[in-house]
């Protein structure tokens, strides 16, 4: 086994790893799901982990100030632009913008997002990446952990809407998914 191949194992097991722990976060109180729901919860649908869709970018600063977005129960949330991620990964090349949460520079971003799976293989409203810089300062941007927001799983939650810019024509089959 060589390097790269133990680099992407590691991975792998990593993912696979955080994906047992959300599951089993889902069957405890606390979680998105209605009560009655949680203690007989079988564990997410996700795609196959596949590197191809793990990549490192840099962030194109943009014109910065805030954003206001539409959420799913009606209401609006803001956030303030840090620029844009520019990725190329197996359906084609994207450009998705990235928002902070917070005021802190270089730190996670958030990053909402809807695609051609989106209503037919993977929640309507949209899926949701957190994407960290890496000790470069580049950004990991793992579609592999891409999730559906809370909303999806329980109507009292109100959770943000993708910006149209982050409507990506192409389909990303990587991260959560609808159960088959």
């Amino acid at each position: 086994m060589t390097l790269v191949d133990r680099t992407v194992e590691a991975w792998r097991n990593e993912l696979l790893a955080h994906r047992r722990g959300k599951d089993q976060a889902f069957r405890k109180r606390g979680s998105p799901l209605p009560l009655h729901e949680q203690a007989s919860f079988g564990g997410l649908a996700y795609y196959p982990p596949d590197p191809a869709y793990r990549l490192e970018t840099d962030l194109i600063p943009g014109e910065g100030g805030s954003i206001t977005v539409q959420r799913t129960g009606g209401d609006e949330a803001v956030y303030e632009r840090a620029g844009t991620l520019q990725l190329r990964f197996p359906p084609g090349e994207v450009t998705l913008a990235a928002y902070r949460t917070g005021n802190e520079e270089g730190g996670e971003l958030f990053v909402p997002f809807r695609d051609a799976t989106s209503g037919t293989e993977t929640y309507a409203a949209a899926r949701y990446l957190e994407v960290e810089p890496t000790q470069t300062g580049r950004y990991l941007v793992d579609f592999n952990r891409a999730y559906h927001p809370f909303c999806a799983y329980n109507d009292d939650f109100s959770c943000p809407l993708p910006p149209r810019e982050n409507w990506l024509k192409v389909p990303v089959r990587a991260g959560e998914r609808l159960p088959l």
